[in-house]
C-alpha cells in the first residue's frame, strides 16, 4: 500500500513538472491557448498562433524556434502533435491536462494579481466577464 502511494505521488510530481515545463515559455502557452479555442480535432496554423498579438516578433525566428525547440518539447510530453507542411499544431493525447489548468487560471482571473492579468488579453477578457468556458 505504501509503495502504491509513493508511486502515485511520484507520478503526480512528474506530471506537474512536465506541465509547468510545457507552459514555461510564451510560444508554448500561446499554442495551448489557441488550441483551447480550436474545435477538438482541428489544428492551428503556426507561427501566427504561437505569438502574443501585442508583441512584435520576427516570424522567421519564431518558426525556427518552434521547429527546433517548442514543438518537439510539447510533442515529447504528449501535449501536442504537429506537422511541418504546413506548420501546424493540434491537441495531443495529454492536452486535457493543459486544458484543465489553463481553464482554471482563466476562471480565476478576477482573483489573480494585476501583474498576471494586465497585458494578457485572454485574462483581461476573463476578468471583465467576456470569456467563459
Amino acid at each position: 500500500m505504501v509503495g502504491v502511494r509513493i508511486d502515485n505521488a511520484t507520478n503526480a510530481i512528474e506530471s506537474w513538472d512536465e506541465l509547468f515545463r510545457a507552459l514555461a515559455a510564451d510560444p508554448r502557452r500561446q499554442i495551448a491557448l489557441s488550441l483551447l479555442d480550436a474545435p477538438p480535432g482541428e489544428s492551428v496554423s503556426l507561427p501566427e498562433h504561437a505569438v502574443n498579438p501585442d508583441v512584435p516578433v520576427d516570424p522567421a525566428e519564431v518558426r525556427h524556434t518552434l521547429r527546433h525547440k517548442h514543438l518537439p518539447l510539447l510533442a515529447d510530453l504528449g501535449f501536442v502533435e504537429w506537422g511541418t507542411d504546413p506548420l501546424v499544431a493540434s491537441r495531443g493525447p495529454r492536452f486535457g491536462e493543459v486544458e484543465a489548468v489553463l481553464r482554471s487560471i482563466q476562471n480565476s482571473a478576477p482573483r489573480l494579481p494585476d501583474s498576471l492579468v494586465v497585458g494578457c488579453q485572454r485574462l483581461e477578457a476573463a476578468r471583465q466577464g467576456e470569456l467563459s468556458d
